[in-house]
């Protein structure tokens, strides 16, 4: 998915800027209001910690940027990551870093859920229901639409109603993963989703055996 990662281009992709009122009395963030935390602080940072998998010292670092309302991201989790989990994480190889990309607010609330979880073990489970379930959650692409089906897939992922609004409606939180996503976006130079930052080296989209031979090749130095 080409898009640029501008503010500008956050901005724009609101409907008529600020919150859009989904459901009464609570309302979901927008970017454009999460977007007010242009200068990330160390406490932002710390409320918004990489999700990870692998070992802490593995000899390979694989960073990537995707986005839960991008088709080619779903693909990726779908087809690729499980090959990349069995072949490199899981043997102590590669640790691998997902980094959360907001394009849009139904990427932003679906993020929001994912975070809500306990642990990073539930966070990656939750994002396996994401992608796997792309469609459907986003549906006719309404927000109300989008919401409640959100609201259902966090139902379904164990979290209580309770639990699950005051993740939805935390905005502080939302505007601390858009600051921190602005920032390691534009640290590392990224312009599309899914992108992969291989040991500093920035990558695009590409089939595994591709990806494969660029690890093996950094495992080899």
């Amino acid at each position: 998915m080409n898009r640029i990662l501008a503010l500008g281009v956050l901005l724009v992709a609101l409907a008529a800027g600020g919150l859009y009122w989904v459901t009464r009395p609570s309302a979901l963030p927008s970017l454009s209001m999460a977007a007010e935390a242009q200068e990330v602080t160390e406490e932002q940072l710390a409320m918004v910690p990489d999700m990870v998998m692998g070992e802490a010292d593995a000899p390979v670092t694989v960073v990537e940027y995707a986005s839960y309302t991008c088709p080619h991201c779903a693909t990726f989790h779908e087809q690729v990551l499980p090959q990349l989990k069995a072949d490199y994480v899981d043997t102590g190889k590669v640790r691998y870093v997902y980094r959360e990309v907001y394009f849009d607010r139904y990427g932003l609330w679906a993020a929001l859920i994912a975070r809500c979880t306990a642990s990073t073990e539930r966070y990656f489970a939750v994002a396996d229901m994401l992608y796997e379930g792309q469609k459907d959650w986003i549906g006719d692409g309404q927000p109300q639409t989008v919401a409640n089906n959100l609201r259902r897939l966090g139902l379904a992922a164990g979290l209580e109603q309770d639990q699950l609004e005051a993740c939805l409606n935390d905005t502080e939180m939302a505007q601390a993963m858009v600051a921190a996503y602005q920032k390691n976006a534009t640290a590392d130079g990224i312009t599309a989703t899914p992108s992969l930052v291989i040991d500093g080296e920035l990558y695009s989209n590409r089939p595994y055996d591709e990806i494969k031979a660029i690890i093996d090749e950094q495992l080899a130095e």
